[in-house]
C-alpha cells in the first residue's frame, strides 16, 4: 500500500559502475538489500545503501501521514536505475604540449521501494 521513492543526483560515482550495484538489489526485500549492499566492495554501494535506507524513511514517514500501518520487513525494491548525470571535464598535460581531457563522470541513481500489496493492485491495472 505503500510506494516511496528517493533519489540523489550528482554523485561522483560512474553510471556504469553503479548499474553493476543496482543490479544486485533489484526486487530483493529492503533488510536483504540493505545487508548485500554493507558487505559489497564496490565502492558504489555506500552511497546506494544510504539511498535505500532513505526510501525506507520515506515510506515510514508516508505511512505515518496515511495513517497505515507498514512493516518495513514488508519493504522490497520495485525498481532501482542509474541516470547519467553531468560529466566534469578536466585536462591533464602531456607531452610536448599537448593537453589529455579526463571526463569525471556523475549519476543520478534511483530507488523505489513498495510494499506487495501495491505491486499485485499495479499488476492488475495493467493486465486491464
Amino acid at each position: 500500500m505503500v510506494e516511496s521513492i528517493a533519489k540523489v543526483r550528482h554523485i561522483r560515482v560512474t553510471p556504469q559502475k553503479a548499474r553493476r550495484v543496482v543490479a544486485l538489489i533489484k526486487g530483493k526485500q529492503a533488510e536483504e538489500a540493505l545487508a548485500i549492499l554493507k558487505f559489497a566492495q564496490q565502492s558504489a554501494s555506500d552511497p546506494i545503501y544510504k539511498l535505500v535506507e532513505s526510501a525506507v524513511a520515506n515510506a515510514r514517514v508516508k505511512a505515518d501521514n496515511a495513517g497505515e500501518y507498514l512493516d518495513e520487513r514488508d519493504l522490497f525494491v520495485k525498481n532501482a536505475f542509474v541516470d547519467e548525470g553531468t560529466t566534469l571535464k578536466r585536462f591533464q598535460p602531456r607531452a610536448q604540449g599537448r593537453a589529455f581531457q579526463i571526463k569525471k563522470r556523475t549519476s543520478h541513481i534511483t530507488v523505489v521501494l513498495a510494499t506487495p500489496e501495491l505491486a499485485e493492485n499495479s499488476n492488475k491495472k495493467a493486465s486491464k
